[in-house]
């Protein structure tokens, strides 16, 4: 079991602002299941458009902040940093389902569980919440691989 803070998760993800979409790892373990959240803030560059007037998180950027968590356990899963060649991809969504809308304010309780891995592919189920109800679930599929150069 360990947890994360934000300069930690930027050492495992390449993402930086506005599309790191992890603050803080509360729980993982390796092989398993990992749990972080997102806090939803009204700061954030998607609520002057979407929508002006009532705000809503983008189904897309949970799915993305879900896929950030994943590659967080897969990277700790492998017992490594990721190196500047190696890429970590969503390449599938299946089974999504949103439940309720997620507004500034919010704070989003993300859980992933590992539930298959062969060769790079890894299957995760994905989970997130608002106050304990379920906000978005998913089933999502990712690559680790080496990226080429030509």
């Amino acid at each position: 079991m360990g947890t994360m803070n934000v300069e930690k998760i930027r050492n495992y993800l390449p993402h930086r602002y506005p599309f790191l979409l992890v603050d803080r790892v509360l729980e993982y373990e390796v092989g398993k299941s990992l749990t972080a959240i997102k806090n939803v803030t009204v700061n954030e560059p998607w609520v002057n458009g979407h929508f002006p007037h009532q705000p809503i998180m983008p189904g897309v950027l949970i799915i993305e902040a879900l896929a950030q968590a994943t590659g967080l356990l897969g990277f700790r899963t492998m017992g490594e940093e990721p190196q500047n060649d190696t890429l970590y991809l969503l390449v599938a969504v299946d089974k999504a389902r949103f439940k309720q809308a997620v507004v500034p304010g919010d704070q989003l309780v993300m859980k992933v569980e590992l539930v298959k891995r062969k060769g790079i592919m890894w299957v995760f189920n994905a989970e997130a919440r608002v106050d304990g109800k379920l906000a978005v679930s998913a089933e999502l599929m990712c690559a680790a691989k080496k990226e080429t150069v030509a």
